[in-house]
């Protein structure tokens, strides 16, 4: 008896299973539950993300959305009426696996092409709303992108309505489509012009993230720029900048706030407040 009490100790402990437990059956967290924000990596609940708006809670960053969610945020319920619906690129260059890699994203986006259009009412006064999904090809311009903005803009000018333009298109002109695509921002321009010189109003709002030929064609032409905070906004990117000019840039060159404070846009709205500033904007312009 006294000689256990002395024995020495066992360093580790042996943790026996209950034989009687499985532990084939693994407890899984399902995914799609959870997101990690780009910016300060924190792991958030995908349903408490949704309800603010896709804007993380913790930093403020604002998640790249949909075109279906946008126009969810921004219309008016059951308001929305799309137009030319059923546009679809004729691969007019024949470009290899170009229709394989459309069609993907067709599939996963539920829409023909990267831009959808249509009539709305926002704040209960009549619009045309464009929005462009980063989410297909980036957001890139070809012939139906062009076309059904173009298309849009003729509608507004015909009804006399203004025009909001939620933009994310960071892939520039579509090279699969070639200069078909490229002549697009110019199409797209003459379009605004039309519209402008009928005296009616165009909203822009850029989003993460506005560049290439979409900003430097009817992105940047609007009668008054919004951005959400932090988007990129410009023509070519950092990365592709410092490389051509050997040096290092500002901190936080081309993003939304830098844009502002040297006067390339007029006001940065948090998305959750997008909808009312929109509303109000436009109220202004029919009175």
């Amino acid at each position: 008896m006294f000689k256990d009490l002395f024995r020495s100790k066992p360093k580790y402990v042996t943790v026996r299973p209950n034989r009687q437990q499985d532990f084939s059956e693994k407890k899984e967290i399902p995914d799609g539950l959870w997101v990690k924000c780009d910016k300060c990596s924190n792991i958030l609940y995908k349903k408490d993300l949704e309800r603010s708006f896709s804007v993380c809670p913790k930093c403020g960053f604002h998640f790249v959305l949909s075109a279906a969610k946008r126009i969810e945020q921004i219309a008016d319920e059951n308001s929305f009426e799309e137009m030319d619906a059923d546009l679809e690129t004729a691969d007019p260059l024949g470009f290899p696996s170009y229709m394989e890699k459309l069609k993907k994203y067709q599939e996963e986006s539920k829409m023909k092409d990267a831009v959808i259009t249509g009539r709305a009412k926002i704040g209960g006064i009549k619009t045309v709303l464009i929005v462009i999904d980063f989410n297909f090809m980036r957001g890139s311009m070809n012939t139906v992108v062009g076309e059904k903005i173009v298309r849009a803009f003729e509608t507004a000018v015909k009804e006399e309505l203004p025009v909001v333009v939620i933009s994310g298109g960071g892939g520039g002109a579509r090279m699969q489509e070639g200069v078909l695509s490229l002549m697009q921002m110019a199409r797209t321009c003459l379009a605004v012009e039309k519209h402008s010189q009928a005296g009616l109003l165009y909203i822009a709002v850029l989003t993460q993230a506005t560049m290439g030929g979409v900003y430097a064609s009817f992105a940047s032409q609007a009668d008054i720029i919004l951005a959400e905070p932090g988007a990129l906004i410009g023509f070519a990117g950092p990365r592709i900048i410092e490389q051509t000019m050997k040096q290092s840039l500002p901190e936080g060159f081309q993003t939304a706030e830098y844009v502002h404070d040297h006067g390339h846009i007029d006001h940065i709205v948090a998305r959750p407040f997008l909808k009312d500033t929109l509303a109000h904007l436009l109220a202004w312009h029919v009175r």
